[in-house]
């Protein structure tokens, strides 16, 4: 193979597009550029949420509270769920091969549905009504710290 004999494959290379030479073109009379208007002329440049010059929709709609940097996001989970899904003690890791939650996930555990049998729970956090129904079929309720 030498330098001379070397040619692009076939579609490599594109002619462009001549605008502005005849309606047969496909591109003639306004180029592409829809009809008249500050878009149709030649150096045409504003930001993409430029609305003529008119106030904003950003700053015409009224603002409500915040989001707190502080907010600690559960992967919330209910107890006759993970009861019927989990044979044993329930663990974040357990929870994480039985494809639950994320690794990362901090788990709370909600009173939705039964707990059947002394069962140890183990997550982030848990409701009063929860920890309540654990501790009433005879189970333990066990806080993992955030940090682990």
């Amino acid at each position: 193979m030498n330098l001379h004999t070397l040619k692009n494959t076939r579609g490599a290379k594109k002619s462009r597009m001549r605008v502005g030479r005849g309606e047969s073109s496909g591109k003639g009379r306004t180029s592409g550029k829809g009809n008249k208007g500050q878009m149709s002329r030649t150096g045409h440049k504003h930001k993409p949420l430029f609305e003529g010059g008119q106030m904003k929709l950003i700053r015409r709609v009224p603002k409500r509270g915040f989001t707190s940097m502080n907010r600690v996001e559960y992967a919330a989970l209910n107890i006759g769920e993970i009861s019927e899904l989990l044979t044993g003690d329930i663990t974040p890791e357990a929870l994480v091969k039985a494809g639950r939650v994320g690794a990362k996930s901090l788990i709370k555990i909600l009173s939705g549905g039964e707990i059947a049998g002394a069962r140890t729970v183990k997550a982030h956090a848990f409701s009063a009504a929860a920890k309540a129904k654990i501790e009433q079929a005879g189970g333990t309720c066990e806080v993992i710290s955030r940090a682990t």
